[in-house]
């Protein structure tokens, strides 16, 4: 069913089983990380209320940690743990400490000193003063603490999808990526709603009197970690091997859809960014991936794709799609970008991922250098008739056509460039061009049939058994939908692909997607 026919209700049914899983990996990720913030929290906050010096140093440390923006510290954990659930809980317990440190120590240090003294007074030791005076007077601030802690956590978690620690932000940025609203809904709704749940819970815990609050204190490890173990049982249901799939991959016929329907491939599946996958599958923390048939990271991972016997991957051109205003506005822009037109085959564009993917060197390098043996490159002439906005996803080949279109264009024409890369998935930057954020980017005929027409079944069927079919057919449809015109094909071929480790398929002789289901299949 197509996904503008589909109602969020009728979606989230259809997908009621993996909705199930990621809530519960949602909750276990929250709780786990907070199980853990809490046993380190509590302790320094009270550690500081004695030692009063050091407490502008330690709040002063937690109120870094969570100012750092949490996709960049979910980065800085990805070199000292690797990608999973590690990561995604050290960074998640991180933000907690900062509300559970500050209202353990704001609700000790506010208990008046005179009830302090009398409890002294009447011969009560430090740690009885403590336990029987301070802290149950000051448990419905740190219970403040806590609750913020959980709400920061539940929203935070989203983002663990993107190192594959699983959770609801699966559903979130696949919806993004393909454009889905209702995906990104079914995501979204329920993060919210748990955030709304706990907050609410845990609002009526910090109302009780001190002898509920006695005894729930006493229940609450316990209940902590009942929710955290959430996280595991959906791996305990999984497979003999586990499958890394970005979060477009997922929702794409020519993607898992096709793997299941056509295939009837069930295997353990976690969705993960393309900037982890690789090193993912290299380092065995996956055994499956998706993938681009020109990707340089094969090569450098030593990964072999699987054949697609079945053929659901259909190749598919890569060209640039310009905005027809644009190329009005600048008249020598279509010639320009032409130029590259059939000029980088399947080899040439698997070696130039290669060089940016493995060898690290720039896409600004690697672009100038592929033009100079091309002799295609000229130097810039300093134009100032008009600023061209070149946009591009946020994965390496994207960004090596946006340096080559940048160079040829400053080279060949009288206009400057301004480019806008790595603007994520399909929808993010097709919708930068649909609103006048930028002019072209290079696109692929796939993406164009099924991410952003998202054209019938049929239609698909019947179009995937050609390329040139495809391409005249997004073509027509995008200059009459949405006033954008499919420049000339770039020349090599994008499709997807599974790929294993070369080693872990030989020893399995697995050489198909055929062959891997037969494989999962075995007893």
């Amino acid at each position: 069913m197509n996904e503008q026919q589909q109602t969020l209700f009728q979606f989230m049914g259809q997908q009621a089983d993996k909705l199930g899983v990621q809530t519960l990996q949602h909750i276990g990720l929250t709780f786990i990380s907070l199980f853990i913030a809490v046993l380190i929290g509590l302790p320094l906050g009270i550690y500081i209320t004695r030692k009063k010096n050091l407490s502008g140093l330690v709040l002063g440390v937690a109120g870094i940690l969570q100012t750092i923006p949490s996709i960049a510290l979910l980065g800085f954990m990805i070199p000292l743990l690797g990608i999973g659930a590690k990561p995604a809980i050290v960074a998640l317990l991180l933000y907690a400490l900062l509300p559970i440190i500050r209202n353990t120590y704001t609700g000790i240090t506010g208990v008046d000193s005179t009830v302090k003294e009398a409890a002294v007074a009447m011969g009560m030791s430090k740690w009885q003063v403590l336990f029987k005076v301070e802290l149950p007077l000051a448990m419905p601030v740190i219970l403040a603490g806590i609750r913020t802690a959980t709400v920061i956590n539940v929203g935070v978690a989203t983002l663990a999808s993107y190192i594959a620690a699983g959770g609801l932000g699966e559903f979130i940025f696949g919806g993004i990526s393909l454009n889905n609203t209702n995906m990104i809904l079914a995501g979204a709704i329920p993060a919210a709603m748990l955030a709304i749940i706990f907050d609410f819970l845990l609002s009526l815990v910090q109302k009780l009197n001190f002898k509920k609050i006695k005894g729930a204190v006493k229940v609450a490890p316990v209940m902590l970690l009942i929710l955290s173990g959430l996280y595991f049982i959906p791996s305990a249901y999984g497979s003999k091997l586990t499958a890394g799939f970005t979060p477009e991959f997922m929702g794409r016929q020519d993607g898992n859809l096709g793997l299941v329907s056509k295939y009837g491939l069930a295997i353990h599946t976690i969705v993960i960014s393309d900037a982890v996958m690789y090193k993912a599958a290299q380092e065995k923390q996956l055994d499956v991936i998706s993938g681009y048939s020109t990707d340089g990271r094969l090569k450098a991972y030593n990964l072999v794709v699987l054949d697609d016997d079945k053929k659901i991957f259909p190749p598919y051109y890569a060209a640039p799609i310009v905005r027809a205003e644009a190329l009005k506005k600048f008249p020598d822009l279509e010639k320009t970008l032409n130029l590259l037109a059939g000029n980088i085959t399947d080899s040439v564009m698997t070696e130039l991922n290669y060089k940016t993917d493995y060898l690290h060197q720039s896409p600004e390098r690697v672009a100038k250098d592929f033009l100079v043996s091309k002799h295609l490159w000229k130097a810039d002439k300093g134009g100032n008739n008009g600023v061209v906005r070149i946009g591009s996803k946020i994965f390496g080949e994207q960004y090596i056509l946006a340096n080559i279109y940048s160079m040829l264009i400053k080279g060949y024409t009288d206009y400057d460039v301004s480019t806008k890369t790595g603007l994520g998935g399909t929808k993010i930057v097709f919708d930068a061009m649909t609103n006048d954020q930028i002019d072209f980017y290079p696109e692929y005929t796939g993406t164009g049939l099924l991410a952003i027409l998202q054209a019938p079944a049929k239609t698909v069927t019947r179009l995937q058994v050609s390329k040139d079919s495809t391409y005249n057919y997004v073509q027509r449809e995008f200059l009459s939908r949405y006033n954008i015109k499919w420049l000339k094909p770039i020349g090599f071929n994008n499709a997807y692909a599974l790929m294993m480790r070369e080693k872990q398929a030989k020893d399995l002789n697995i050489k198909t997607i055929s062959d891997l289901k037969r494989y999962l299949e075995i007893k």
